[in-house]
Formats: structure tokens, C-alpha cells, sequence
């Protein structure tokens, strides 16, 4: 699902911010297109305190998510779609925060995308079932660089990010081909 102001048959140049929320660690990761790769720009993980209360870890986060929104300037934020899992308070806490991570993303002009686990999993590697380690070499693989940080939502972040631009190209190639529209 994308909330899009304009349509870009292109998106070379297009600086994309994956977003892997939670209330304690958010992951994130800028990734630009440039002359055909995908080069990472930035990223890491915002950490709020855990000793302080729901509402205040979210507003610490939505302040961290500001300041990155302001600084790195993203036409697209892309986000994986919640994933219900049986713990219901932690579904609830990162409920909370991928909403603060919305909006921030809204309120900084980004157009925002939703993917699901699987498609970042199938667009990153090929294969919707993909394991951590597999999404690591890929990434790896796929930005050029051996550089990565050890953390998983960092990681995460920069797959959806990934995600969102192969979609982009795919997006472009299928807006070309009238006759493939159905």
C-alpha cells in the first residue's frame, strides 16, 4: 500500500528511508539510486530509554525521527506492514511506534510505502522465506559493501528500503509497456 502525492516513471537519484520501527530500537536506513546502483547513504538504529514511560520513549522517538527526517530530506519512507505476533504488548508497543514513524514520515513530505514481510524478503533475495543471515549477504551484496552495522533492524530498514526501489523499477519498466497493462 503507498499514499503518493506524484508518480515517478524514474527513480534514479530517488533517496529512499526504510523504517523499522519498535519502542525500544528503531532500525533505519537511507538508500539512493545513482547512475543505476543503490548506494547506501546512511544508517543505524534510534534507541530510547527503557526506563522511561510508554508515552515518553515515543515522544523521544518521534523527536529522533524528526531530526533524521530534516536532515536527510527522503522522497520516500517505506515501512514493512505490521506483523501481528502472539506477544499482544509488544504487537501493541511497535503498533505505537510505527505509528509515530508514520507520521513523521508524513509530516516531512516523504510519500510513504507499506510493503509485507515477504515481499522485502522476495525483492531483496528472491525468495519470500528468506532467513536473517540470507537478507544480510543480499544486502550486503546489493549495496556494494562490506560495511554494514550488526544491527538487525538496521539491516531490516535497509531491505525495505531496497524493497521499495526495485518496486520503483518495476513500477517504471510495467508504466512503459502499455500492452503488459491489463
Amino acid at each position: 500500500m503507498s499514499w503518493s502525492g506524484s508518480a515517478s516513471v524514474s527513480n534514479d537519484g530517488l533517496l529512499v528511508l526504510g523504517v523499522d520501527p519498535g519502542l525500544a530500537d528503531t532500525g533505519y536506513g537511507a538508500v539512493r539510486r545513482v547512475n543505476g546502483r543503490l548506494c547506501m547513504i546512511t544508517c543505524g538504529t534510534l534507541k530510547t530509554p527503557a526506563n522511561l514511560s510508554e508515552p515518553q520513549r515515543l515522544r523521544i522517538l518521534a523527536e529522533k525521527l524528526r531530526a533524521l527526517m530534516a536532515e536527510l530530506h527522503p522522497q520516500a519512507a517505506a515501512f514493512e506492514e505490521l506483523f501481528f505476533s502472539k506477544n499482544v504488548r509488544t504487537a501493541m508497543a511497535v503498533g505505537q511506534a510505527r505509528g509515530v514513524a508514520l507520521l513523521s514520515a508524513v509530516e516531512a513530505g516523504a510519500d510513504v510505502h507499506e510493503y509485507t514481510p515477504n515481499q522485502v524478503k522476495l525483492s531483496v533475495t528472491g525468495y519470500g522465506a528468506a532467513t536473517k543471515g540470507q537478507m544480510l549477504k543480499m544486502v550486503q551484496s546489493l549495496l556494494a559493501t562490506r560495511e554494514l552495522p550488526r544491527s538487525d533492524d538496521a539491516i531490516d530498514a535497509l531491505a525495505i528500503a531496497i524493497c521499495h526501489h526495485h518496486s520503483g523499477r518495476l513500477r517504471s519498466v510495467l508504466s512503459r509497456a502499455p500492452s503488459l497493462r491489463a
